[in-house]
Protein backbone atom coordinates (compact mmCIF):
# COMPACT_ATOMS: atom_id res chain seq x y z
CA UNK A 1 0.00 0.00 0.00
CA UNK A 2 1.66 3.47 -0.84
CA UNK A 3 2.08 5.64 2.12
CA UNK A 4 1.14 8.61 -0.37
CA UNK A 5 -2.18 7.14 -1.11
CA UNK A 6 -3.19 7.05 2.51
CA UNK A 7 -2.35 10.63 3.25
CA UNK A 8 -4.02 11.41 0.00
CA UNK A 9 -7.43 9.98 1.29
CA UNK A 10 -7.27 11.23 5.08
CA UNK A 11 -6.74 14.50 3.77
CA UNK A 12 -9.90 14.56 1.29
CA UNK A 13 -11.98 13.12 4.15
CA UNK A 14 -10.61 16.18 6.66
CA UNK A 15 -11.06 18.45 4.08
CA UNK A 16 -14.38 17.14 2.61
CA UNK A 17 -13.42 18.06 -1.12
CA UNK A 18 -11.47 16.67 -3.27
CA UNK A 19 -10.05 20.56 -4.40
CA UNK A 20 -9.25 21.79 -1.22
CA UNK A 21 -6.94 18.59 -0.51
CA UNK A 22 -5.44 19.09 -3.54
CA UNK A 23 -4.64 22.77 -2.66
CA UNK A 24 -3.03 21.62 0.58
CA UNK A 25 -0.72 18.82 -0.68
CA UNK A 26 0.30 20.80 -3.32
CA UNK A 27 -0.75 18.30 -6.05
CA UNK A 28 -3.34 18.57 -8.90
CA UNK A 29 -6.67 16.91 -7.94
CA UNK A 30 -6.67 14.16 -10.77
CA UNK A 31 -3.53 13.25 -9.14
CA UNK A 32 -5.51 12.34 -5.99
CA UNK A 33 -8.44 10.82 -8.22
CA UNK A 34 -6.93 8.44 -9.25
CA UNK A 35 -4.72 7.51 -5.98
CA UNK A 36 -7.80 6.83 -4.78
CA UNK A 37 -9.22 4.93 -7.05
CA UNK A 38 -6.08 2.91 -6.72
CA UNK A 39 -6.63 2.41 -3.32
CA UNK A 40 -9.42 1.25 -3.50
CA UNK A 41 -8.60 -1.40 -6.24
CA UNK A 42 -6.29 -2.72 -4.25
CA UNK A 43 -8.28 -2.75 -1.06
CA UNK A 44 -11.22 -4.17 -3.13
CA UNK A 45 -13.83 -2.23 -1.35
CA UNK A 46 -15.54 1.97 -2.13
CA UNK A 47 -13.96 4.29 0.35
CA UNK A 48 -15.94 7.13 -0.15
CA UNK A 49 -19.37 8.18 -1.81
CA UNK A 50 -20.41 11.68 -3.28
CA UNK A 51 -23.89 12.84 -2.53
CA UNK A 52 -23.74 16.52 -4.82
CA UNK A 53 -21.23 18.29 -2.79
CA UNK A 54 -20.96 15.96 0.59
CA UNK A 55 -18.57 13.06 0.23
CA UNK A 56 -19.53 10.17 3.06
CA UNK A 57 -17.01 6.73 4.20
CA UNK A 58 -18.65 3.83 3.54
CA UNK A 59 -18.07 1.57 6.74
CA UNK A 60 -15.21 0.20 5.06
CA UNK A 61 -13.58 4.23 4.52
CA UNK A 62 -14.24 4.72 7.98
CA UNK A 63 -11.99 1.90 8.72
CA UNK A 64 -9.28 2.75 6.58
CA UNK A 65 -9.75 6.15 7.43
CA UNK A 66 -9.32 5.56 11.62
CA UNK A 67 -6.70 3.12 10.66
CA UNK A 68 -4.37 5.02 7.80
CA UNK A 69 -4.54 7.87 10.91
CA UNK A 70 -2.37 6.13 12.94
CA UNK A 71 -0.38 4.64 10.11
CA UNK A 72 0.50 7.88 9.22
CA UNK A 73 1.54 9.38 12.78
CA UNK A 74 3.70 6.03 12.91
CA UNK A 75 5.24 7.03 9.18
CA UNK A 76 5.89 10.93 9.83
CA UNK A 77 7.64 9.28 13.43
CA UNK A 78 9.76 6.88 11.51
CA UNK A 79 10.64 9.79 8.87
CA UNK A 80 11.75 12.27 11.80
CA UNK A 81 13.95 9.57 13.31
CA UNK A 82 15.43 9.01 10.10
CA UNK A 83 16.46 12.53 9.75
CA UNK A 84 17.80 12.67 12.90
CA UNK A 85 20.57 10.82 11.51
CA UNK A 86 22.11 13.96 9.88
CA UNK A 87 22.80 15.47 13.13
CA UNK A 88 20.72 17.91 12.55
CA UNK A 89 21.27 19.33 9.21
CA UNK A 90 17.57 18.61 8.13
CA UNK A 91 14.97 18.17 9.89
CA UNK A 92 11.46 20.02 11.14
CA UNK A 93 10.00 21.09 13.98
CA UNK A 94 6.49 21.45 14.74
CA UNK A 95 6.16 24.63 16.71
CA UNK A 96 2.79 25.94 18.90
CA UNK A 97 3.06 29.58 20.54
CA UNK A 98 0.22 31.28 21.85
CA UNK A 99 -0.83 34.55 19.65
CA UNK A 100 -0.22 36.81 23.24
CA UNK A 101 3.85 35.43 23.41
CA UNK A 102 5.36 36.10 20.21
CA UNK A 103 7.42 38.67 20.99
CA UNK A 104 8.90 37.23 24.19
CA UNK A 105 9.88 33.88 21.85
CA UNK A 106 11.61 36.11 19.49
CA UNK A 107 15.07 35.39 20.86
CA UNK A 108 15.51 32.14 21.31
CA UNK A 109 13.67 31.32 17.84
CA UNK A 110 16.29 33.41 16.57
CA UNK A 111 19.19 31.49 18.30
CA UNK A 112 17.33 28.65 17.74
CA UNK A 113 17.17 29.61 13.54
CA UNK A 114 21.08 30.50 13.75
CA UNK A 115 21.82 27.09 15.33
CA UNK A 116 20.07 24.82 12.97
CA UNK A 117 19.07 26.66 10.14
CA UNK A 118 18.35 23.71 7.68
CA UNK A 119 15.96 22.29 10.36
CA UNK A 120 12.17 23.41 8.87
CA UNK A 121 10.23 25.37 11.66
CA UNK A 122 6.60 25.64 11.42
CA UNK A 123 5.10 27.63 13.88
CA UNK A 124 1.48 27.62 14.27
CA UNK A 125 -0.32 29.62 17.01
CA UNK A 126 -2.72 28.40 19.40
CA UNK A 127 -4.36 28.90 22.44
CA UNK A 128 -3.19 27.11 25.11
CA UNK A 129 -6.17 24.13 25.18
CA UNK A 130 -5.69 24.20 21.52
CA UNK A 131 -2.49 23.64 22.15
CA UNK A 132 -2.30 20.86 24.73
CA UNK A 133 -4.69 18.92 22.01
CA UNK A 134 -2.90 19.19 19.21
CA UNK A 135 0.35 18.09 21.10
CA UNK A 136 -1.34 15.16 22.58
CA UNK A 137 -2.48 14.16 19.06
CA UNK A 138 0.70 13.91 17.46
CA UNK A 139 -0.32 17.57 15.06
CA UNK A 140 2.60 19.11 17.23
CA UNK A 141 5.94 18.41 18.60
CA UNK A 142 5.70 20.60 21.25
CA UNK A 143 4.16 23.96 22.32
CA UNK A 144 4.17 26.96 24.66
CA UNK A 145 1.50 26.95 26.69
CA UNK A 146 0.01 28.74 30.15
CA UNK A 147 0.96 26.40 33.34
CA UNK A 148 -0.25 24.53 35.08
CA UNK A 149 -1.66 21.92 32.88
CA UNK A 150 -4.63 19.39 34.04
CA UNK A 151 -2.47 16.48 35.94
CA UNK A 152 -3.93 13.95 34.24
CA UNK A 153 -2.71 14.78 31.20
CA UNK A 154 0.33 12.57 30.18
CA UNK A 155 2.55 15.32 29.26
CA UNK A 156 5.82 16.72 30.50
CA UNK A 157 6.49 20.58 31.13
CA UNK A 158 8.91 22.82 31.62
CA UNK A 159 8.03 26.20 32.93
CA UNK A 160 10.26 29.13 31.20
CA UNK A 161 8.58 32.34 32.51
CA UNK A 162 5.57 34.01 34.74
CA UNK A 163 4.43 37.10 34.81
CA UNK A 164 2.15 38.93 37.16
CA UNK A 165 -1.63 39.51 35.65
CA UNK A 166 -2.84 43.23 35.52
CA UNK A 167 -6.27 44.36 35.23
CA UNK A 168 -7.40 46.28 32.12
CA UNK A 169 -9.04 49.47 32.49
CA UNK A 170 -10.32 52.81 31.05
CA UNK A 171 -7.96 56.12 32.06
CA UNK A 172 -10.40 57.41 34.07
CA UNK A 173 -11.14 59.09 37.35
CA UNK A 174 -13.06 56.65 38.67
CA UNK A 175 -10.10 54.44 38.68
CA UNK A 176 -7.26 57.19 39.51
CA UNK A 177 -6.82 56.34 42.86
CA UNK A 178 -6.29 52.58 42.70
CA UNK A 179 -3.44 50.81 43.30
CA UNK A 180 -4.54 47.06 42.25
CA UNK A 181 -7.39 45.87 41.90
CA UNK A 182 -9.18 42.47 43.73
CA UNK A 183 -11.58 39.98 42.28
CA UNK A 184 -14.52 41.25 44.31
CA UNK A 185 -13.97 44.56 42.68
CA UNK A 186 -13.50 43.05 39.40
CA UNK A 187 -17.10 41.12 39.73
CA UNK A 188 -19.04 43.91 40.28
CA UNK A 189 -18.34 44.83 35.86
CA UNK A 190 -18.21 43.45 33.28
CA UNK A 191 -15.80 41.18 32.46
CA UNK A 192 -13.48 41.02 28.85
CA UNK A 193 -12.01 37.73 29.05
CA UNK A 194 -9.77 35.34 26.56
CA UNK A 195 -12.01 32.91 25.24
CA UNK A 196 -11.73 28.93 25.94
CA UNK A 197 -9.10 28.31 23.68
CA UNK A 198 -6.64 29.83 26.69
CA UNK A 199 -5.98 27.88 29.77
CA UNK A 200 -6.02 31.63 31.16
CA UNK A 201 -9.80 31.80 30.45
CA UNK A 202 -10.06 28.42 32.66
CA UNK A 203 -7.65 29.68 35.17
CA UNK A 204 -9.43 33.17 35.75
CA UNK A 205 -13.02 30.96 36.19
CA UNK A 206 -11.76 29.19 38.78
CA UNK A 207 -10.31 31.85 40.39
CA UNK A 208 -13.50 33.77 40.78
CA UNK A 209 -14.74 30.08 41.85
CA UNK A 210 -12.74 29.78 44.72
CA UNK A 211 -14.26 33.24 45.85
CA UNK A 212 -17.28 32.22 45.43
CA UNK A 213 -17.50 34.75 42.73
CA UNK A 214 -20.06 34.81 39.50
CA UNK A 215 -18.48 37.56 37.11
CA UNK A 216 -20.48 39.08 34.62
CA UNK A 217 -18.88 37.73 31.07
CA UNK A 218 -19.19 40.54 28.73
CA UNK A 219 -17.17 39.49 25.50
CA UNK A 220 -14.60 36.41 24.77
CA UNK A 221 -11.82 37.26 22.39
CA UNK A 222 -8.65 35.04 20.68
CA UNK A 223 -7.11 38.77 20.55
CA UNK A 224 -5.70 40.33 22.97
CA UNK A 225 -5.80 44.14 20.93
CA UNK A 226 -9.68 43.74 20.46
CA UNK A 227 -10.00 43.19 24.47
CA UNK A 228 -8.27 46.41 25.03
CA UNK A 229 -10.12 48.16 22.08
CA UNK A 230 -12.96 47.39 24.02
CA UNK A 231 -12.20 48.40 27.57
CA UNK A 232 -11.03 51.65 25.64
CA UNK A 233 -14.60 51.94 23.89
CA UNK A 234 -16.56 51.48 27.41
CA UNK A 235 -17.44 47.61 28.01
CA UNK A 236 -15.94 46.45 30.44
CA UNK A 237 -12.63 45.85 31.95
CA UNK A 238 -10.10 43.14 30.73
CA UNK A 239 -7.37 40.57 32.66
CA UNK A 240 -4.31 40.06 30.95
CA UNK A 241 -0.39 39.63 31.48
CA UNK A 242 1.61 42.13 32.58
CA UNK A 243 3.95 41.95 29.25
CA UNK A 244 0.56 42.82 27.05
CA UNK A 245 -0.49 45.82 29.27
CA UNK A 246 2.86 47.03 28.53
CA UNK A 247 2.55 47.21 24.78
CA UNK A 248 -0.64 49.19 24.95
CA UNK A 249 -1.52 53.22 24.89
CA UNK A 250 -1.40 54.49 28.25
CA UNK A 251 -2.48 58.10 27.22
CA UNK A 252 -5.98 56.23 26.77
CA UNK A 253 -5.73 53.24 28.99
CA UNK A 254 -4.60 52.19 32.57
CA UNK A 255 -3.33 49.06 33.86
CA UNK A 256 -3.27 47.97 37.33
CA UNK A 257 -2.29 44.56 39.49
CA UNK A 258 -4.70 42.45 39.99
CA UNK A 259 -5.05 41.09 43.87
CA UNK A 260 -4.74 37.52 43.26
CA UNK A 261 -2.17 34.19 43.76
CA UNK A 262 -2.80 34.00 39.55
CA UNK A 263 0.08 34.40 37.71
CA UNK A 264 1.04 34.12 34.07
CA UNK A 265 3.33 30.93 34.22
CA UNK A 266 4.23 29.99 30.85
CA UNK A 267 6.44 26.83 29.84
CA UNK A 268 6.80 24.11 27.08
CA UNK A 269 4.71 20.79 27.08
CA UNK A 270 5.40 17.42 25.09
CA UNK A 271 4.10 14.46 25.13
CA UNK A 272 5.28 12.36 27.71
CA UNK A 273 6.56 8.66 26.81
CA UNK A 274 6.69 9.42 23.04
CA UNK A 275 9.41 9.79 20.67
CA UNK A 276 11.04 13.25 21.32
CA UNK A 277 13.05 14.18 18.01
CA UNK A 278 16.56 15.86 18.10
CA UNK A 279 15.10 19.15 17.00
CA UNK A 280 12.64 18.91 19.93
CA UNK A 281 15.41 18.33 22.12
CA UNK A 282 17.35 21.31 20.69
CA UNK A 283 14.85 23.53 21.21
CA UNK A 284 14.05 22.61 24.60
CA UNK A 285 18.00 22.91 25.08
CA UNK A 286 17.67 26.52 23.16
CA UNK A 287 15.05 27.19 25.50
CA UNK A 288 17.08 26.55 28.47
CA UNK A 289 19.89 28.43 27.52
CA UNK A 290 17.44 31.71 26.87
CA UNK A 291 16.21 31.08 30.46
CA UNK A 292 18.80 29.81 33.00
CA UNK A 293 16.22 29.81 35.74
CA UNK A 294 13.68 27.75 33.85
CA UNK A 295 12.26 24.92 36.40
CA UNK A 296 13.69 21.42 35.72
CA UNK A 297 11.88 19.16 33.42
CA UNK A 298 8.65 17.61 35.16
CA UNK A 299 6.54 14.37 34.31
CA UNK A 300 3.03 15.07 35.19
Amino acid sequence: MDVRALRYFTEVVRQQSFTRAAEKLFVTQPTISKMLRQLEEELGCTLLLREGRKLHLTDSGQAVYQRGLVILQEFHQLEAQLGDINQLKTGELRLGIPPMVGMQMAGSISAFRRRYPGVQLKISEFGGLTAQQAVLSGALDIALTALPIESELPLNTLELMHHPLCVLLPRSEQWRDHRKVGLAELAEHPLLILNEEFALNRQIRKAFQRQNLTPTIALRSAQWDFLAAMVQAGMGLAILPEPICQRLDKQSLLWLPLESELQWSLGLIWREGSYLSRSAEAWIECCREHWPDSAPRLSV
